[in-house]
């Protein structure tokens, strides 16, 4: 049986005026999430990767409402985010937590610990301090560390400390949605699969849902159910981890994958290289967003978006090669991976 999904957003944008002169008269705007649209289940982990400036940390922190989008439909647990005043937001705001990228800099240097993971509590009204304390206690005990802890600052822990020191504040309001937003980029590549791994134990123990955002195709292959790709403010492509990773269909998920060091010197494989840079933002391309530096551009490529079509069970594109015009191409494009 069909269940609803946790979170559905729908033709979701995030544009940011470009503003010029004396008087700061709009000139254009970069559209950093540029109609974009997917879902989440229950306890699924979707994970979301792209080259830096694709629009994917935007993604999260729209959808927290810490940046308000331009236009699009978020609707998370029966709700419609995007219709909530400040103060709704806010008290929806105890079911969707947030793990920062930077653990130096998401923890308030001047408190201790303990104050740190009490202030979600007291915002969302919890007034006993026994009760705020003891859960304090307990969650430091389920990220591995320890209650005394509590006392101390941030800059008494290390990186990974600091990070499950993040994750702990994130769980305090028991949530049911989690944002990763690149959780392990900043630390050290032992201490990513402690937090990796810990991040799992924790979704089996609390039932959690989690978005997680990375550029890491490795670490996001390790956590994620489902996956999806950004390329300058477009998802280009979604699916199984398992299915993107052995069968990718877009071109640019391809020559992300074909980029990815494989551990074993003896090995060879095929490198699908695109070259270039991403284009402007507040200048996208007509036409495909990608085609600027896609080794299979067509005619059509230049003047159409493609949009996110489901080619597979589960298995999403948005490329001109799966439509009418590509259908002869693809074969040349599959033998070159």
């Amino acid at each position: 049986m069909a269940t609803t999904p946790l979170l559905t957003v729908r033709n979701l944008k995030k544009h940011f005026p470009v503003k010029k002169g004396m008087f700061g008269k709009t000139v254009g705007h970069v559209k950093a999430v540029d109609d974009i649209s997917f879902y989440v289940n229950h306890g699924e982990t979707l994970g979301i990767v792209g080259e830096s400036g694709c629009g994917k940390s935007t993604t999260g922190r729209v959808l927290m409402r810490l940046l308000e989008p331009t236009a699009g439909d978020i609707q998370f647990d029966g709700k419609d985010l995007t219709s909530l005043s400040a103060e709704e937001m806010r008290k929806t705001r105890r079911d969707i937590q947030m793990v920062f990228q930077d653990p130096y800099a998401s923890l308030n240097p001047r408190h201790t610990i303990g104050k740190i993971l009490e202030e979600p509590l007291i915002v969302h009204g919890m007034s006993d301090s026994i009760e705020r304390k003891k859960k304090v206690q307990d969650f430091l005990e389920v990220v591995g560390l320890h209650a005394f802890h509590a006392k101390r600052y941030p800059h008494q822990f290390s990186g990974g400390q600091r990070q499950r020191i993040g994750i702990a504040r994130a769980l305090m309001t028991n949530p049911k949605l989690i944002i990763a937003d690149e959780p392990v980029s900043a630390l050290d590549v032992s201490i990513q699969a402690q937090v990796l791994n810990l991040m799992q134990d924790l979704q089996k123990e609390f039932n959690l849902t989690y978005i997680f955002i990375a550029h890491d195709l490795g670490v996001v292959r390790h956590i994620s159910d489902r996956v999806g790709v950004m390329y300058l403010g477009k998802l280009v492509e979604i699916a199984p981890s398992e299915q993107l990773y052995e069968k990718p269909m877009h071109p640019y998920t391809q020559a992300l994958l074909s980029a990815v060091p494989v551990p074993d010197p003896d090995f060879h494989k095929e490198r699908l290289l695109i070259e270039g840079d991403m284009p402007d933002p507040a200048a996208p391309p007509l036409g495909c967003a990608f085609h600027t530096r896609c080794p299979y551009k067509m005619e059509i490529c230049t003047t159409d978006i493609p949009q996110l079509i489901e080619q597979h069970t589960g298995h999403s594109v948005a490329c001109h090669l799966y439509g009418s015009q590509g259908d002869n191409d693809i074969k040349q494009m599959e033998g070159s991976l």
